[in-house]
């Protein structure tokens, strides 16, 4: 964990301005960002800016309402509420084209934990990744498919449970080591294509996504276990589980708009 990379990292800093490296175009608009990425921004500049000992992310919220064109861009902050024991915090990430994205950020003080018996999401039995397949040192980032029987799948066509892990081998700024929380909130975003995506494809693309955590990751593989899955008329929501090493970390939900592509 805390460590930086010899993979390129996907944005170099300029001041105040984040310069994209090769590795950050998007999957499905040719000449734009990846979504993902834009979501680990906003995480890096609420962390710096409103992060302080003793607060925990509880809850992260980032919208993803327009491409943003694969050029400098730079994020916004504001506090929006300081208490004794919550924050709440909004970030903007500016665009060539404008306002791209936003997020906005929850932050719950740590205490003493109430010793009464709460029903709980159960331990995972997956194996380690590098247990599932070996790490490819090419990417910038390794993403290990699986099934509920722990199988390697190349897809998850009729597998009735869809499980991944997810590292990122770059970091997200160069020369700065992926904190836990930034690094968490880059794989946050693969919830949507865990649940959304049918036999054949991802024919939805999110809209946003909120990953709520009870803890911070203590490994720097992700893991994911898809949950839920909702859809009518075009419009999807759904739920992942979200995971680390030790054990249940979360949850990611999703929110959806068809993306067929026409013949």
């Amino acid at each position: 964990m805390d460590r930086t990379n010899d993979t390129p990292a996907f944005f170099t800093a300029d001041g105040d301005t984040l310069v994209p490296g090769e590795h950050a175009t998007s999957w499905w608009t040719p000449g734009a960002l990846h979504g993902r990425l834009l979501g680990g921004l906003l995480a890096r500049s609420l962390e710096r800016e409103h992060h302080d000992e003793g607060l925990h992310f509880a809850r992260l919220t980032v919208d993803l309402f327009r491409a943003c064109p694969f050029a400098p861009v730079r994020v916004t902050t504001e506090r929006i509420r300081d208490g004794r024991r919550i924050r709440v915090a909004d970030a903007v990430l500016h665009g060539a084209n404008g306002v791209a994205a936003r997020a906005s950020a929850v932050l719950l003080r740590r205490g003493e934990q109430p010793p009464g018996p709460v029903p709980a999401t159960p331990d995972w039995d997956a194996p380690p990744p590098e247990e599932i397949a070996p790490a490819r040192h090419d990417m910038p980032w390794n993403f290990w498919q699986f099934d509920g029987d722990n199988r390697p799948v190349s897809s998850w066509r009729d597998a009735a449970v869809r499980r991944a892990w997810l590292r990122d081998e770059a970091d997200l700024v160069a020369g700065e080591a992926l904190s836990p929380f930034v690094r968490v909130a880059l794989a946050a975003d693969t919830s949507s294509p865990m649940s959304h995506r049918s036999d054949e494809e991802l024919e939805f693309i999110n809209a946003d996504y909120t990953l709520s955590l009870s803890r911070l990751p203590l490994s720097d593989a992700i893991g994911f276990q898809a949950t839920a899955h909702s859809s009518e008329d075009g419009v999807a929501v759904g739920h992942c589980t979200v995971y680390d090493t030790a054990g249940p970390i979360g949850y990611s939900t999703t929110s959806a708009l068809a993306n067929v592509r026409r013949g």
